[in-house]
């Protein structure tokens, strides 16, 4: 009852801003970077903000401005586009029994990005299950906003930053697959996920050297997710 009284929502939505603030240094070169690929394929920055702010999914943003530009049918786009966020299938029964009951969740879930993903299933258990609603809301909108001001300054200026220093220009498409090398690296220090990425790593190889580039990301992460729960590895007991 104390715990109840003492509670304030906006406390508890900054310290999840606080806490994703870290997140900021993988979404801003990324956001930036969108911006630019999406500016130099033709997007207007509108249309290039408007895609941060309605599809937020970070590689499918990108495969989505690529396969528009090369003509690709719209329902192909789509599908591609699910198929790569198919993911979020697992990531919500996870967060699900972390987090309270709530008519506001089809909304909030929108924020749901592999990064929140990441820092909510370590944070959540730590926290006290009245906290849990608002510290989720405060650490998702952030990522978001940022994601978005970060497009819309990649669109309108990321031209000018590349012109003088055209460094950046190689620097910024490699950012986000280091953002996401950055996440997977310190799992490969666990046999059952350095095996369940290395499948995932030879199949996706493997589609695109046989042509199968369209679909080699979507297949490879089926592969390494069918890898993951099939493989065990015995642990050693300990001798008494």
């Amino acid at each position: 009852m104390n715990q109840l009284a003492s509670h304030s929502p906006w406390r508890s939505a900054l310290q999840g801003v606080r806490e994703a603030i870290p997140l900021l240094g993988g979404y801003i070169p990324v956001a930036l970077s969108f911006g630019l690929v999406a500016s130099q394929a033709g997007f207007s920055t509108f249309e290039a903000t408007a895609i941060s702010t309605l599809i937020y999914a970070g590689a499918s943003q990108f495969l989505f401005v690529g396969m528009i530009v090369t003509g690709a049918p719209l329902w192909l786009v789509v599908a591609m586009t699910l198929l790569i966020n198919v993911r979020h299938v697992v990531y919500g029964p996870n967060l699900a029994e972390l987090l309270p009951r709530s008519r506001h969740w089809p909304w909030l879930m929108h924020g749901l990005t592999d990064q929140v993903f990441a820092l909510a299933l370590t944070r959540l258990p730590q926290l006290p299950e009245i906290k849990r609603f608002s510290w989720f809301v405060g650490s998702s909108l952030l990522a978001w906003g940022v994601w978005i001001v970060g497009t819309a300054v990649g669109a309108t200026a990321g031209e000018a930053f590349t012109a003088r220093w055209p460094l950046l220009g190689e620097i910024m498409p490699f950012a986000l697959p280091a953002l996401f090398l950055t996440m997977v690296a310190p799992r490969f220090t666990n046999k059952r996920w350095a095996a369940a990425m290395g499948c995932t790593i030879l199949a996706a190889l493997g589609l695109t050297l046989s042509g199968w580039s369209n679909v080699a990301i979507p297949l490879a992460a089926a592969c390494g997710a069918l890898c993951f729960y099939t493989v065990k590895f015995q642990t050693r007991s300990q001798p008494s």
